[in-house]
């Protein structure tokens, strides 16, 4: 059983979720070793985006910096492509609906900037409406508890 999570709906599913340069929310990393972005697709068979990662100093991501993580790309079901690793630049998403996205950051990827919180950021590359939504699963929390406490505020 996994225990002592928090999952966090940091960016609402929209019909045009990646328009433009997209945010999720500020998460605080302090209490949790390991965060997983998931995102998932729907409609939108030609819309592309650059995903990236950021560092932040505080919830209103008044200071950043990109840092490194590893992503991976399901196109049917469940099934998942190998492991890619992300430098700073990011990847930029394939077009096509009905995708998922592994995004995963340990929090020592966010000692280097000093900061402890983290987003995730999507440029848009190809502008075509893609229906989408993004959910933040952290782990490894620090302190047991039966409910964790809010990581955005």
């Amino acid at each position: 059983m996994l225990k002592n999570y928090h999952i966090v709906n940091a960016l609402l599913p929209v019909a045009d979720a990646f328009n433009g340069t997209v945010y999720t929310d500020i998460i605080n990393m302090k209490d949790y070793g390991h965060i997983s972005f998931l995102i998932q697709t729907g409609a939108g068979a030609t819309g592309t985006s650059t995903i990236t990662t950021e560092a932040c100093d505080d919830v209103s991501g008044t200071h950043t910096s990109a840092i490194p993580f590893i992503y991976q790309e399901c196109t049917s079901g469940d099934t998942f492509g190998g492991k890619a690793s992300a430098t700073s630049v990011g990847f930029a998403t394939t077009a096509g609906a009905n995708k998922m996205y592994k995004v995963e950051v340990d929090s020592d990827a966010l000692g280097a900037s000093g900061y402890s919180y983290i987003r995730l950021k999507a440029v848009e590359v190809v502008n075509d409406p893609v229906t989408a939504g993004i959910v933040a699963v952290l782990t490894e929390a620090k302190y047991e508890r039966d409910v964790q406490v809010s990581a955005i505020v």
